[in-house]
């Protein structure tokens, strides 16, 4: 799923931390939304830095919310390091949730989101 359809909706409540593996949405309308990285082998993906407030993007309409193609490094002898970036803003703030991911070149570094029904399974 696209985090631009978050675009509109009013959060309640955001939940994640530096150097984490996932960060909890939920809008007024009770819908649950995350982002994470589904574990493999023989990479290591992580929440890397979160530039803004999460309170900025409480309790008012989400103006932004956009994935912006992360900056790939490779070095085809040993490793691949993959930046993400999520910015996400309403009309108090922005907030830039920045993913950093290293692999062995054979593996996926990227972030996924995805909508929660209520057990926490995935809605695809």
């Amino acid at each position: 799923m696209d985090i631009d359809i978050m675009r509109g909706k009013t959060l309640v409540s955001v939940d994640g931390e530096l150097r984490g593996k996932e960060v909890i949405f939920q809008t007024d309308s009770g819908e649950i939304y995350k982002m994470l990285h589904v574990q493999d082998c023989c990479e290591h993906v992580y929440l890397d830095d979160i530039c803004g407030e999460f309170s900025d993007l409480i309790g008012a309409p989400l103006l932004e919310a956009e994935k912006i193609q992360g900056e790939h490094i490779s070095d085809e002898e040993t490793y691949s390091l993959t930046w993400t970036f999520y910015k996400l803003g309403t009309i108090k703030g922005c907030v830039t949730l920045v993913w950093r991911g290293k692999s062995d070149g054979h593996y996926s570094e990227g972030v996924d989101f995805l909508r929660l029904d209520e057990s926490g399974e995935p809605i695809y």
